[in-house]
């Protein structure tokens, strides 16, 4: 019996038909948000991931991964890992117990600390970034779930950056707040030490430049007595000492009560190749003497 022959046109259609029907079976998906199963292939799941930072977090390296629920039942997250060629390991989270519900549709931020930065690859525009997520739906086993994740902000460039960077100033130099304050006689004005202590000769050839010194949302310079420009530090000097007169940047009823960055002083510095801002945290004692002498100052401007 003489075979049958298709015309083209069939043969066409058979094969648009099944390849779709392949890829599904081949998916790994559940039909229901499942698992995505290669990560290779497949980047979109059923929790979307974006990368964020609140103010609180900003001194700390710690960011915020702000998990999504897309499906239409509630999900339970157990884990969450983000995995960014910008640092050596993955930024991880998990709850202290249980787990943590994703409603339909609701948006929920989960604070994780970022690991030590990758500083050979820092510099990347366009840093891989992909998230795995560790979710069960009502009444199901628990799955793991493979999305790509998106950082709008570019928080892991900066923080990456700034660690980095805050890596080689360390190399060259420990820098530090006095916890001492001298406040004004007149209560107005007050001065705060930056302590530069250079490292010992021979470890790293570089140099760095202080280039400037930028106020925060709480203090400024006195215009009468400007932060010094252009400090350069090399291994093997002496220590410096940096006094530094500071005013009031604001004094709305919120400014101290409301404060989140204010006793963190950007230094803008250069060593070797990087260039940036590496913020120098005034210690619990320094702060409480910054807070109280702001207070006083404002009543005495008022």
């Amino acid at each position: 019996m003489m075979s049958r022959r298709w015309p083209p046109f069939v043969v066409g259609m058979a094969i648009a038909v099944t390849m779709p029907l392949l890829a599904a079976c081949d998916s790994g998906g559940t039909g229901d948000g499942g698992s995505v199963s290669d990560p290779s292939s497949g980047r979109s799941g059923p929790i979307a991931v974006e990368v964020n930072q609140s103010r609180d977090q900003y001194g700390k390296q710690a960011i915020l991964l702000q998990l999504t629920n897309t499906t239409d039942a509630p999900l339970t997250v157990t884990a969450a890992r983000l995995r960014s060629t910008l640092f050596a390991d993955d930024i991880s989270w998990e709850p202290s117990e249980g787990g943590l519900e994703l409603p339909p549709r609701q948006p929920k931020s989960l604070p994780a600390i970022l690991p030590a930065a990758a500083c050979e690859t820092s510099g990347d525009a366009s840093p891989e970034l992909n998230a795995r997520i560790t979710y069960a739906a009502p009444g199901k086993e628990p799955a793991e779930g493979i999305t790509d994740a998106s950082d709008p902000f570019g928080v892991l460039t900066r923080n990456a950056g700034e660690l980095c960077l805050a890596t080689e100033v360390a190399a060259v130099s420990a820098i530090v707040l006095d916890p001492a304050l001298e406040v004004a006689a007149d209560g107005r004005t007050a001065v705060v030490r930056l302590v530069i202590t250079p490292a010992t000769p021979g470890g790293s050839a570089k140099s760095l430049t202080i280039e400037s010194i930028d106020g925060t949302t709480l203090l400024v310079e006195a215009p009468s007595d400007p932060w010094p420009r252009n400090v350069t530090i090399a291994p093997g000097d002496s220590t410096r000492d940096l006094a530094l007169r500071i005013r009031p940047a604001r004094c709305d009823p919120h400014a101290v009560a409301e404060d989140k960055v204010g006793t963190l002083l950007p230094l803008r510095i250069t060593v070797g190749e990087r260039q940036g801002s590496v913020k120098i945290a005034a210690s619990n004692e320094l702060r409480g003497r910054i807070y109280d002498f702001v207070t006083a100052a404002c009543a005495t401007a008022g």
